[in-house]
């Protein structure tokens, strides 16, 4: 699939991570080559040795009362905090805009899993009477990005996506086509998930954790994208314009190379690749770009279904102006996305 983007840019972005709260603390780990890993506690897991990307950094009095977090699961906290720093990293005030005209689309994939367990626990202890309706709205995955919507009001398209690793890219695109087909003027798009002990465990018993291998992390990046005629409007600053989404479901035995052809889009034009996902366990893409600087937010804060979001925000705040980026993400055995965007455009 070639979705190629007009006239929409990027006009804020956020990000929380293990490295902090915002995108220049995670500027500053992956240039220094460091990253935010803390061990995770031996009772969890049974065994030492372990990381994680813990959003210690974050805490949710920051951002809103106790009574109203404590409604919330930490995907959804994750989500109205950034989703606030991205509106005011883009300088919008919702009581000038059409709430009818700005929506939300996330991607995750581990959102809402806490709250079940606990949820289910209660009635699997004493029966109905156990169940806590507070609970219950937090135990689907579209959680974060309706309270997000109720929290900042937003009252345009809101859906949630999840597509193994490339659960943000899936929401990215679209977002971009809400904005394309004249539904919204914009579109909070990125990708939230939250790490606890007990999504922890179940990987384990998956063979998912591994000393060896990258740790997973929790956190959230969001991006405000929004078409170029609102943008001028509001006299906005523009951080990038989306050139293309592209993406394939899969990589056929003997034809890898086509498809990364596709995927790679003009790679001789970049002047910086991001890394999301597994993409960079996929041969081919190792060796697309091997002078050029790579942006593996994986390697510094951790990996996880929905942490394209950080990535792409990580990109964008990286590229000077003018200079195009691009950013991949894949998941084992499919799907594949390549993001196309160049800093610094006008409007």
């Amino acid at each position: 699939m070639n979705n190629l983007i007009k006239d929409i840019v990027i006009t804020g972005l956020s990000a929380i991570s293990s490295a902090g709260i915002g995108i220049s603390p995670l500027k500053e780990l992956i240039q220094t080559g460091s990253d935010a890993f803390t061990e995770i506690p031996s009772d969890v897991l049974g065994a030492e040795g372990y990381f994680w990307g813990k959003a210690t950094g974050f805490k949710v009095s920051d951002f809103m009362s106790p009574m109203k977090a404590r409604k919330m699961d930490r995907s959804s906290q994750f989500a109205v905090a950034a989703t606030g720093l991205a509106l005011q990293n883009a300088g919008i005030d919702m009581k000038l805009i059409p709430p009818e005209r700005v929506g939300i689309a996330l991607g995750s994939g581990f959102c809402g899993i806490s709250s079940s367990a606990e949820f289910l626990t209660g009635y699997f202890r004493s029966g109905v009477e156990g169940l806590l309706p507070m609970i219950f709205p937090n135990t689907v995955p579209n959680a974060p990005a309706s309270n997000a919507s109720i929290e900042h009001g937003f009252k345009g398209p809101n859906v949630s996506l999840i597509q193994r690793f490339c659960s943000a890219e899936t929401a990215f695109l679209m977002a971009c086509r809400f904005i394309e087909e004249g539904r919204a003027d914009v579109m909070l798009t990125g990708g939230t998930d939250e790490l606890l002990p007990i999504i922890l465990k179940g990987l384990c018993a998956l063979g998912q954790v591994k000393r060896s291998s990258v740790p997973f992390g929790e956190g959230c990046g969001v991006l405000v994208l929004e078409s170029a005629a609102s943008a001028r409007r509001r006299g906005a600053v523009v951080m990038a314009s989306v050139e293309s989404v592209r993406s394939i479901g899969m990589l056929v035995k003997g034809h890898e190379e086509e498809a990364v052809d596709l995927l790679s889009n003009r790679l001789e034009e970049c002047s910086m690749v991001s890394f999301s996902g597994s993409a960079r366990d996929v041969p081919c893409f190792r060796s697309l770009a091997p002078s050029l600087p790579t942006i593996d937010t994986g390697n510094h804060i951790g990996r996880s279904l929905g942490m394209g979001g950080l990535s792409l925000a990580t990109l964008v705040a990286s590229l000077p102006e003018g200079e195009r980026g691009l950013h991949l993400s894949a998941s084992p055995q499919g799907p594949y996305y390549s993001v196309a965007v160049r800093g610094g455009a006008t409007v």
